[in-house]
């Protein structure tokens, strides 16, 4: 886990912080906590989902060095 990891998911807690605030500015701590694990969750989720779609758009994308090229110079 890198820096840049952690930073992305201390944000996302952040943000659901703040999200719970603005709807409930009354929220007490066990709300205030439960938002931040799931901003912090939310974005590996959101991470690893775009992940798994960038895999299957490389799969599915033609490879130039497979097609025609036998390997051979000359």
């Amino acid at each position: 886990m890198g820096i840049k990891d952690f930073i992305e998911e201390a944000a996302g807690a952040y943000a659901a912080d703040k999200a719970l605030e603005a709807v409930d500015p009354d929220a007490g701590f066990l709300a205030k906590a439960a938002a931040a694990v799931a901003g912090f969750e939310g974005v590996s989720a959101i991470k690893e989902h775009f992940a798994g779609e960038q895999a299957q758009a490389e799969e599915a994308a033609p490879q130039d060095d497979a097609q025609g090229d036998d390997g051979a110079q000359g």
